[in-house]
């Protein structure tokens, strides 16, 4: 009888805790984790101006996203478009974005992006997104394992 109470004892408390951890929180200003994500996001949509080659570090090999148009890409798609300097942009920034944190080893972050590029036409086109990115922290590195952006009307 003791070990049925035991074990019930444990499995209430082992359900209790893994609920907690997947309720989430949103990442405090000062959340290491939080800082160090929001940085790598930064630095992702500063590559399509800047080339600077992180989505090499933070997208995992498995990695998928989803464009505004509903066309799935790939880690090698994204490697390839960021370090590609004819589709170089300007007034690259992200704003209104959140970090959702579940557990230890998952985040979501939620945020817009902005920038401007020349159209076909070769007249400068603005292009506001709001993107929803999944992080996982796998073997002790935070990466993206998935993206979806959506298209916005710009308002700038």
């Amino acid at each position: 009888m003791l070990k049925h109470i035991v074990t019930w004892l444990a499995m209430a408390v082992l359900s209790v805790l893994t609920a907690q951890a997947q309720q989430g929180r949103w990442a405090k200003a000062d959340d290491a984790t939080a800082k160090f994500i929001l940085d790598a996001e930064r630095q992702w949509q500063d590559a399509n101006c800047d080339h600077n080659k992180i989505t090499e570090k933070i997208l995992a090999d498995d990695f998928w996203g989803t464009l505004p148009d509903g066309a799935a890409y790939g880690k090698a798609e994204e490697v390839k478009e960021t370090e590609d300097s004819s589709k170089s942009g300007r007034e690259c920034r992200i704003s209104d974005t959140r970090v959702r944190l579940f557990g230890d080893n998952l985040a979501v972050v939620y945020g817009r992006a902005f920038l401007v590029r020349k159209l076909k036409d070769g007249r400068d086109g603005p292009r506001c997104l709001i993107y929803t990115d999944t992080w996982l922290k796998r073997n002790g590195l935070w990466q993206i394992v998935a993206a979806h952006d959506a298209q916005l009307p710009c308002s700038e």
